[in-house]
């Protein structure tokens, strides 16, 4: 699978709007065949970062995730609540779904 983390820090007067901004991106993202999760968070250190942790079932499904309408019309209506360029993290996984932790075992 293709695991991605962004951080976004996005402009104050934003932040209590922008899961709504980004909710078509969310939702068109969670449609794809190849999406296995997309997930937003908040950071408790700073209110005007959020974190998106998604995942693809391979890098096809991603590049297509890339291509499409609801991603091209994100990359152009979100940076306008931005305050830097997202932070990002993409990595190729070998496995497909999370994985129980061990050092927190519950009965």
């Amino acid at each position: 699978m293709i695991f991605i983390v962004v951080k976004f820090l996005v402009l104050p007067e934003w932040t209590d709007r922008w899961l709504e901004l980004a909710r078509p991106l969310t939702e068109g993202t969670r449609a794809e065949p190849g999406n296995l999760w997309f997930d937003w968070s908040r950071s408790i250190d700073n209110p005007n970062e959020f974190v998106l942790v998604e995942a693809f079932r391979d890098g096809d499904a991603g590049a297509a995730h890339v291509n499409s309408e609801h991603f091209k019309t994100a990359a152009a209506t979100l940076p306008q609540a931005l305050a830097a360029t997202p932070k990002i993290v993409s990595t190729g996984v070998k496995q497909s779904d999370w994985n129980d932790m061990g050092e927190m075992t519950v009965a």
